[in-house]
Order: structure tokens, then sequence, then C-alpha cells
């Protein structure tokens, strides 16, 4: 089994910026991909970036590829997700998820095995 445990969600005013926090702990040996994950009022739950165990590859959605950072430490086995500029559509539920492989479907949240609670950002105009 695999646990996450993530943090770092709030309230932010526009322009301003947040850093999540996800922390993974249990058999983790065979977990090769980190993501994130959120989730809107009356929406699907979309990607929104995904980092390499080594770190070398990371993947983001178009809408916060010049917005976002995701990156990890290797020793704590944590994930984080650096977000800079939030607008008002960044409002979500946000949910750290965890993967052995990148498959060619790695986008749908459906082939992701392991899940965090989810924390909600809440970004005023």
């Amino acid at each position: 089994q695999v646990q996450l445990v993530e943090s770092g969600g709030g309230l932010v005013q526009a322009g301003g910026s947040l850093r999540l926090s996800c922390a993974a702990s249990g058999r983790t040996f065979s977990i090769n991909y980190r993501g994130w994950f959120r989730q809107a009022p009356g929406k699907e739950r979309e990607f929104v970036a995904a980092i390499s165990r080594s770190g070398v590859n990371t993947y983001y959605v178009d809408s916060v590829k010049d917005r976002f950072i995701i990156s990890r430490d290797y020793a704590k086995n944590t994930v984080y997700l650096q977000m800079n500029s939030l607008n008002p559509e960044d409002t979500a539920v946000y949910y750290c998820a965890a993967r052995p492989l990148w498959v060619a479907d790695g986008f749908d949240p459906a082939h992701w095995d392991y899940w965090g609670q989810g924390t909600q950002v809440t970004v005023s105009s």
C-alpha cells in the first residue's frame, strides 16, 4: 500500500503563490510517477502536472505550464507543486496522485493508483 498526505492549500489573492506538498509512505519502491490533479465545482477532475521518480521528466497541462512548477525531494519522498501567478480559474480541490509507470493515457485520472485526500485552493479576484 501507498499512502499520500498533502498539504499547503488555502486562500490566496489573484497573482499570488502557493506551494502544495505531498508526502508518500508505505511501499513506494514501485512508484515511478507522482502527479497533481485538480477538480473545480461542476467540472471533471483534470491533470495538472507530473514528475518522474528521477525528477528528469516533467509534464504540465498547457494552462499552467508557464506558472506552475512540479518538483520532488527524493530524500523526503515528497513532491511539491509551486503555483505562481494564480488566478480565479485555478480555484479547485487539488489532489496528489501516484502510479508505477507512465502510459499513453497517463493524463486520465482513472489510470492513477493512489490518491491523497485533496486540499482546497481558492484564489480570490
